[in-house]
């Protein structure tokens, strides 16, 4: 399991790396302040969780399903969070609307929160 957390949590952070400039570079042109910025925001989140399953991958104290546990719920997390928001940003550039999963990002981003509040309380458990 720690081979396959760390793996997508590289693969992860490189998406970040080349979204983010994506969002920087490409979207200029394509999108406006608001909408980038909100790429942006998908882009950070999704950087700093990919981050987060570098250091859970790389814990050997925390027992394996507790580690599966958290890394579902960031990996679940980052999709729908970061994912939502990269869609609901590329609806206005792709012409199509897809304004009606807008209520998926604070649903990914409770699951986010619900891995950190997992995360912590195993952590507390370390004896």
């Amino acid at each position: 399991m720690n081979k396959t957390i760390l793996i997508t949590g590289a693969m992860l952070a490189l998406l970040a790396v080349l979204l983010g400039a994506f969002g920087a570079h490409g979207l200029e042109k394509l999108a406006d302040a608001k909408n980038i910025n909100s790429f942006q925001t998908g882009v950070r989140y999704q950087m700093y969780h990919a981050i987060g399953c570098l250091i859970l991958g790389n814990m050997n104290m925390l027992q394996q399903h507790h580690k599966r546990r958290v890394f579902y719920l960031f990996l679940i997390g980052i999709i729908l969070f970061s994912g939502s928001i990269y869609l609901l940003v590329l609806d206005e550039v792709l012409g199509v609307s897809l304004s009606s999963i807008g209520f998926i990002t604070p649903l990914g981003g409770s699951v986010l929160i619900l891995g950190w509040i997992f995360f912590i309380i195993y952590l507390s458990k370390i004896k």
